[in-house]
């Protein structure tokens, strides 16, 4: 089995972006030939500093290799650094609908943050997502909920293509999505009805993986609740409930569980209880970071390497979706 998924070099990773992802990324090594990518192409689509844009890709190298990626165990690349995936992109868009595009929840939550300019790379981003995928057969895409409806779009995509170009035979793989089922939408501390984004959230309402100690002690000990003191998941109760799963996640077990132990108990002990747990998560990632983030040289030297095995895969890929196409040279 061939696992892809690609992650946004995009601001400070926090706790959503660890338990959604990051966290699958590195199971997924002993389930697959697993193959990761820090997608700077897509950081492109809205408002950006190039410095920025480079630094956050090499913090983002770092955190991933922190939490336990193995360049010996997976492809690990930079986007950007494989023309393939433009490429592809650019092929794929003729079979892709713009109605389809036009429905993205992302788009449209996105674009309304854009007060300048609303991109068109912001809209085609669907499509290079897909790109990314379809160029390396991937049969799985570990993704968190939000990213559903993408998926399902580069299902439409792989099934259209093969349709139309395929003359029977599956020249693109239709990969599935795997969703965790719990942990798949971390929520902001603060606004428990939002999902916890690097962009969108509050300073206190994200939870970042290189937080120290004492900063994650204090957001979870403010993060809003309800004017409850039962510790236990509904709708009436999104700040709690989020904290449970959370807690749930952390240890490894069944949300019930954590309801069953802190019957009784209250918010107070239960928060620090939390609080305790994610420092003791993160702190092996936090620790490594700090090892491996100042020696840029050895991330590109990761990253290049990476990219070889990268490019070896995509190129085969576009070769055949060319051929079928029409496009280019007859393949001899």
């Amino acid at each position: 089995m061939r696992i892809f998924s690609g992650i946004q070099p995009t601001g400070r990773k926090h706790l959503g972006n660890y338990i959604g992802a990051i966290r699958q990324y590195v199971e997924g090594q002993d389930r697959g030939e697993a193959i990761y990518c820090i997608v700077d192409l897509h950081a492109t689509t809205v408002a950006y500093e190039p410095a920025e844009l480079r630094r956050f890709t090499y913090d983002t190298a770092a955190i991933l290799l922190a939490a336990g990626l193995d360049p010996e165990r997976c492809i690990f690349f930079r986007q950007g650094d494989v023309p393939e995936h433009p490429e592809l992109c650019w092929l794929l868009a003729s079979v892709t609908a713009w109605g389809d595009l036009n429905r993205m929840h992302q788009f449209k939550e996105k674009s309304a943050q854009q007060r300048e300019l609303v991109s068109a790379g912001l809209f085609f981003y669907p499509v290079l997502q897909a790109a990314d995928v379809l160029a390396y057969r991937a049969d799985e895409v570990p993704v968190g909920d939000d990213q559903r409806q993408h998926v399902e779009l580069m299902r439409d995509i792989a099934e259209r293509f093969n349709a139309r170009f395929g003359a029977g035979e599956n020249v693109l793989v239709v990969p599935e999505h795997r969703i965790p089922e719990v942990g798949a939408r971390i929520m902001d501390l603060q606004d428990p009805t939002a999902r916890m984004s690097t962009t969108a959230s509050s300073e206190q309402g994200a939870l970042y993986i290189l937080d120290e100690r004492d900063v994650v002690a204090s957001k979870i000990g403010s993060a809003v609740t309800d004017s409850g003191t039962e510790v236990r998941r509904g709708p009436d109760k999104p700040g709690i409930s989020n904290l449970i799963e959370i807690l749930s996640v952390v240890r490894g077990v069944e949300p019930e569980r954590i309801e069953d132990e802190f019957d009784g108990q209250g918010y107070g002990a239960f928060k620090r209880t939390v609080a305790e747990a994610v420092v003791e998560y993160l702190a092996p990632t936090r620790e490594r970071y700090a090892e491996i983030r100042e020696d840029e040289d050895e991330l590109e030297r990761v990253l290049a390497a990476g990219t070889e095995k990268a490019h070896s895969i995509a190129s085969e890929t576009l070769a055949d979706v060319r051929e079928v196409m029409g496009v280019g040279p007859r393949r001899r």
